[in-house]
């Protein structure tokens, strides 16, 4: 079942902190996108910390979330090339 609101409060409690323990840790951003798709995007100094956050989120997702998400999320990872 997919339930955007409770999948928002687990990351919220315990993922986050999860995240500001990684080091070069800059942003973490959960977006309800509607229609049971669900964004999340973090910002990291250099490469190793986002690969520090990926290995942490599998583990998360497998433990806290499974049953809210539909599908199995995708990993999309790239240097930030503009800032507003």
């Amino acid at each position: 079942m997919t339930d955007p609101a409770e999948a928002g409060r687990r990351v919220a409690e315990g993922f986050v902190p999860l995240l500001r323990g990684v080091p070069g840790f800059v942003a973490y951003y959960w977006v309800d996108a509607g229609d049971g798709v669900m964004v999340s995007t973090s910002v990291y100094e250099d490469q190793s910390g986002a690969e520090e956050s990926v290995a942490r989120a599998a583990d998360f997702v497998r433990d806290n979330l499974a049953t809210l998400l539909p599908n199995r999320p995708q990993i999309t990872a790239g240097p930030v090339l503009a800032v507003g």
